[in-house]
């Protein structure tokens, strides 16, 4: 019975029955002070402009003046605009009928299919597990990209960076992963990222075969600063929910960066000094709080990707280098190979997997070790190949390495629309390297 009222009792207990009120004073950039009302920080506050309601949450307190930063544009906002207190933090509404839906910034749908009734809300600001509730990352997953399956494995709850510059390909290698991945669920975060892309990422990269076991998120860039900060809160909150629910969740969060930019904004506009390259203390605070909620937990997983855009291909730029040492692996896209038509431009002798040891047999192991010698021996002497200089004979190592180059590219060049199984992968491995890799191996873990 309670089903059928569920969005009436909703809307009884969302109701405050104590109203605290303020008025603006000020604004100033991204900012709007006002006096009063009784609030906390993370409270959401409305703020009436005429006959409209601004939703706004409250970043800082300095005695009576309480400082909001809205979600959305501030455009006609004065001096005397009614400030109200709700009471609540910004929360999701949560439930199975979310797959295949597309959530905004705040977590209510915007693809005009009606809302999502449920009496189930996960708060978008959450503390990760425990540490010592964690289980290991002791399974795989199969994704379907040789390049990962063979060379970068990738275990449930293990979260990943995808580092490369502007039109290197993150976003349809994303779509490979959300397609062929041996996920239970997808929640994809689109933050900060150009509004066509929203529907070039479902109808060339997801497809609606992937859309029906995913949930979007999508921020754009023309969204208020905050809006896309939350963007990313909420579709991890969303992740939660289904790990919670006991499945392999996959996140693939586009991208951290322009998460950093946001929170870089909003700091700056509160009067926060910056620190390494106009970036602020907060923001390298915000980003383990993050990514720390991904991750195993004693009732499900959440896998995740998150792209980074290397500015001017630095990869030792201040955000770069943050998130490398938080997550448990990084993937680099090289512009070099995508110049070569090299595509997924997953450049092996820089990526590393973590807890690719933990969760490969040993003559995997062994077979991988061959190959990326046999890459990065050719890498190394490539040019003096090239301006013909190398005298076949002179290195054996060298002459096996020319030999077996068109094979080992051959392997990791695949077509977007192509799933390899893990069994032909390993297949293959094992034949350039010359490696048996028995079939308990081959086996899905």
């Amino acid at each position: 019975m309670e089903g059928l009222f569920t969005k009436y009792l909703e809307a009884v207990r969302e109701t405050e029955t104590i109203t605290c009120v303020g008025y603006v004073f000020r604004v100033q950039g991204l900012l709007v002070e006002s006096r009063g009302p009784q609030a906390v920080v993370g409270e959401i506050c409305v703020i009436h402009v005429q006959d409209t309601e601004i939703l706004a949450e409250v970043v800082g307190l300095s005695g009576e003046i309480v400082q909001l930063m809205a979600y959305s544009e501030i455009s006609g906002v004065e001096v005397g605009c009614r400030v109200k207190a709700t009471g609540r933090m910004l929360s999701v509404a949560c439930s199975p009928d979310m797959l295949g839906r597309i959530l905004g910034p705040l977590g209510t749908p915007v693809d005009n299919k009606g809302g999502i009734v449920t009496s189930v809300r996960y708060p978008a600001l959450a503390s990760p597990p425990p540490a010592l509730s964690r289980p290991p990352v002791k399974k795989r997953i199969i994704t379907g990209i040789r390049a990962i399956d063979a060379f970068l494995a990738v275990g449930q709850g293990q979260r990943m960076g995808i580092f490369s510059g502007s039109g290197v390909g993150k976003s349809t290698f994303q779509g490979m992963l959300a397609r062929n991945a041996s996920a239970d669920v997808n929640v994809i975060a689109l933050i900060g990222e150009r509004g066509r892309e929203l529907n070039d990422f479902i109808e060339q990269n997801l497809g609606q075969d992937g859309m029906k076991r995913s949930v979007i998120v999508v921020a754009t860039s023309d969204q208020s600063a905050l809006a896309r900060l939350r963007g990313a809160y909420v579709a991890t909150a969303v992740a939660e929910y289904f790990r919670d629910r006991g499945m392999n969740v996959m996140l693939l969060f586009d991208s951290i960066t322009r998460f950093a930019r946001a929170q870089r904004e909003i700091a700056l506009s509160s009067g926060e000094i910056p620190a390494q390259r106009g970036y602020t203390p907060s923001v390298f605070d915000a980003l383990p709080k993050l990514l720390e909620r991904a991750g195993t937990s004693s009732k499900g997983s959440i896998t995740a990707f998150y792209t980074v855009l290397v500015d001017g291909d630095d990869m030792d730029e201040p955000i770069s280098d943050n998130v490398r040492g938080i997550l448990d692996g990084h993937i680099v896209l090289s512009r070099r190979l995508a110049m070569r038509g090299h595509y997924p431009a997953v450049d092996i002798l820089q990526s590393i997997s973590r807890l690719a040891n933990d969760i490969s047999g040993p003559e995997t192991r062994k077979a991988i070790r061959i190959v990326r010698k046999l890459a990065a021996d050719y890498a190394e002497i490539e040019d003096i190949i090239n301006a013909g200089a190398y005298k076949l004979g002179s290195n054996p190592d060298i002459d096996a390495a020319i030999e077996r180059r068109s094979e080992i590219e051959d392997f990791l060049i695949q077509e977007t629309d192509k799933k390899a199984t893990f069994a032909e992968t390993l297949s293959v491995l094992s034949a350039i390297s010359g490696v048996e890799i028995p079939e308990d191996e081959m086996m899905t873990a």
